[in-house]
């Protein structure tokens, strides 16, 4: 039976999560990024937001839910949205939901390896507008027996990792911390893992450390004609100095799943051929976005029950 207690859902968040919301709470939902002045109008009074990465939930709108706020629950991995000194200074919960997306993600980066490798978007236009170009018009690259270094060597990189062996790759990672696992992978520092790899797939939580992480200079230092991979953030990579890189021929190609100013994508970017540019889709399967919004939902109820969050971070 539905309490009184209100939760705003500000993304779209699956009808699974929505319906076992509605279940116990009285729910409102913005739709599809919200405008902020729906969030703001409907935030007062809430007992729970749930969030994604595009909704930036700050000190101001923290303070205008109010004193019923008790959980932001983040319908993502990432969480670098959520101002969680904030938000810990409120007494206020935050979770997220690790681990149910590392497979499609993982699987989302080797396919962008593979798209930008073989030019298979570009091919696909050329088709699609009825081209049939010669076949060396459109020579590519193998993945199998190529360098491939991993940027950040957490749940989803090391899943890239287990994915790869069949590719009978050469393995590199660069983190800062010690894996528990390292899949035959050969821990370099950055630089050196840039310089080596035929492909190099970033998987960094976005901070205050890794945004530009791969800038101007980062991009000189990778192989002429390699490949990079961004399934993590948009920010943790310089947009201005890879569209040069890309321009020049320095990078061979670009597959990108995440943007800095997302939704939008620079034109200049969208016009260079050699690069594979999709709308965020790194845990877009259905059964993936159902497994993120049962852990989103159970982490508010978890928390407006007076119990622990099954994944949380404040």
């Amino acid at each position: 039976m539905a309490t009184g207690q209100r939760v705003v859902v500000a993304c779209a968040l699956p009808a699974l999560g929505v319906g076992l919301l509605r279940e116990r709470f009285v729910v409102e939902t913005g739709g599809w990024r919200p405008d902020l002045s729906w969030l703001r109008q409907h935030v007062p009074g809430a007992a729970a937001i749930v969030a994604d990465p595009s909704v930036r939930v700050d000190a101001e709108l923290v303070d205008r839910a109010g004193g019923s706020l008790k959980v932001v629950a983040n319908f993502a991995v990432g969480y670098d949205n959520l101002d969680l000194d904030t938000i810990r200074e409120r007494g206020i919960r935050a979770a997220n939901t690790p681990d149910v997306l590392t497979g499609a993600t993982a699987e989302l980066a080797i396919a962008l390896m593979l798209a930008a490798a073989r030019r298979i978007a570009e091919a696909d236009a050329l088709v699609r507008d009825g081209g049939w170009p010669a076949e060396k018009s459109l020579l590519g690259r193998e993945l199998a027996g190529a360098t491939v270094g991993l940027v950040g060597f957490g749940r989803i990189a090391r899943r890239v990792a287990e994915l790869l062996r069949g590719f009978e790759v050469r393995l590199l990672f660069a983190s800062r911390s010690e894996p528990r696992e390292r899949h035959d992978a050969e821990r370099r520092e950055l630089g050196d893992l840039l310089a080596s790899s035929d492909f190099v797939s970033v998987h960094v939580p976005l901070t205050a450390e890794t945004r530009h992480l791969i800038d101007a200079t980062r991009l000189a230092q990778m192989r002429r004609g390699a490949i990079l991979v961004n399934t993590s953030r948009g920010a943790v990579v310089d947009t201005e100095a890879l569209m040069h890189a890309l321009r020049s021929g320095h990078l061979g190609a670009a597959g990108l799943d995440v943007y800095e100013d997302e939704p939008h994508v620079p034109p200049e970017l969208r016009r260079l051929s050699n690069t594979v540019l999709l709308p965020h889709l790194g845990s877009a399967t259905n059964a993936t976005r159902d497994a993120m919004a049962r852990l989103c939902v159970e982490n508010v109820i978890a928390v407006l029950a007076g119990r622990e969050p099954p994944s949380p971070l404040v």
